[in-house]
């Protein structure tokens, strides 16, 4: 049995209007200077947000830069806003764009590292300012785990931080704040968490623990995702996609995820493809590579989804793959490469660039050569 290392917030909120716990959280924590690290569409849900904070006394500075998938200028300009405020704490509030600034921002706006010296595992030297998360999307788990993206726009590869620092002190799971998430967003960032409990399960990693909070996640988001983007109000099926997004999260930490958020990094580099599209552009051919190295797993992952029941391995993960192809269909997300503006003429260079992300490479259940991704590029083009 592999070892783990289980890094969750030391404060965890999760149900339907959690985030009016978190006035008493703060003073609880001597916190009178408040950061919130957010985006320009989500100033209204902010200001409600932060309206009990600004009426019981504290300071709060409101940063709506996040408005993109953050680059290492985008960071910068953050950096700025916050040693100009100075902070004795930060919150991000929205979806993984912002809570990934505010992650890093905590660790290093005050101290002498930068972006170029953490890229990698275990690089960063510590954290001394309170960090809070609140998302708003049902699908990073950028809320509860160690991890932060950017992308550098020198090479237009996403590059990630892995940090136990990086986890959070807190974290507010209100799947009350999804409500006003479109359609479009709702199924992405959906399958996304659904791809991160996916290969959780199915990775050279993988662990007994972890195995039964990425089986429950595959099951709320694969039973209720449909049901959310069809009816945004339909509470049922947000807790239950937020709740299947939070097991996603959990699941970063201790085991990651492996080839096809690998492949799928060079799309949103260079192609600004939202990451939640890119994933599930590529899970189908991604899985059906994988298959023969684990094809218990992935008859584990369709039955998870509902598929398969009395059907042998081979076939159950076939259905499965079948089933995630549905999913995504009826969900609204684009199915090809080429409905993404993503030419032909890139596969090779993504292909390459796929290969540098060596941290999930190494999860996947079946080695990946850059022949192997051209092929599985070429399949999803």
């Amino acid at each position: 049995m592999n070892q783990i290392i289980l890094q969750q917030p030391k404060r965890l909120f999760f149900g339907a209007g959690c985030v009016d716990k978190t006035l008493d959280e703060w003073q609880s924590k001597g916190l009178r200077r408040l950061l919130v690290v957010s985006s320009s569409g989500l100033e209204g849900l902010v200001d409600q947000v932060v309206s009990p904070w600004k009426a019981a006394g504290l300071d709060v500075e409101i940063c709506c830069q996040v408005n993109r998938e953050p680059d290492l200028a985008l960071f910068a300009s953050v950096m700025d806003a916050a040693r100009a405020f100075a902070p004795d704490g930060i919150i991000g509030l929205g979806g993984g764009s912002p809570i990934d600034v505010a992650k890093l921002l905590a660790a290093l706006w005050n101290g002498e590292q930068t972006p170029h010296d953490v890229f990698g595992i275990g690089l960063l030297k510590g954290r001394s300012t309170y960090l809070a998360c609140i998302p708003t999307t049902a699908g990073t788990g950028a809320d509860v785990s160690p991890n932060s993206i950017l992308l550098d726009e020198s090479d237009q590869l996403k590059k990630g931080v892995v940090s136990p620092h990086l986890v959070p002190d807190a974290s507010f799971v209100d799947p009350e704040l999804t409500f006003g998430l479109p359609p479009s967003i709702t199924a992405a960032t959906g399958y996304d968490a659904l791809v991160h409990c996916m290969e959780a399960y199915a990775n050279l990693h993988a662990h007994p623990i972890v195995d039964v909070i990425a089986l429950e996640g595959i099951r709320r988001i694969g039973g209720y995702l449909e049901d959310a983007v069809r009816d945004g109000s339909n509470i049922e099926a947000r807790e239950n996609v937020m709740l299947g997004a939070l097991h996603g999260g959990l699941c970063l930490g201790p085991v990651n995820t492996a080839a096809v958020h690998a492949l799928a990094y060079p799309l949103g580099g260079a192609y600004h493809v939202p990451h939640g599209v890119s994933n599930s552009v590529l899970t189908p051919h991604v899985f059906r590579f994988n298959v023969s190295a684990a094809v218990d797993r992935y008859a584990g992952i369709a039955r998870a989804l509902g598929v398969g029941e009395g059907a042998s391995d081979e076939e159950a993960a076939e259905l499965g793959v079948e089933r995630l192809t549905d999913l995504s269909i009826n969900c609204g997300i684009p199915q090809r490469m080429r409905d993404l503006n993503v030419p032909e003429s890139a596969i090779d260079v993504m292909a390459t660039e796929s290969m540098k992300v060596t941290r999930l490479l190494n999860n996947n259940p079946r080695p990946l050569t850059v022949e192997d991704a051209r092929e599985i590029y070429r399949s999803a083009w």
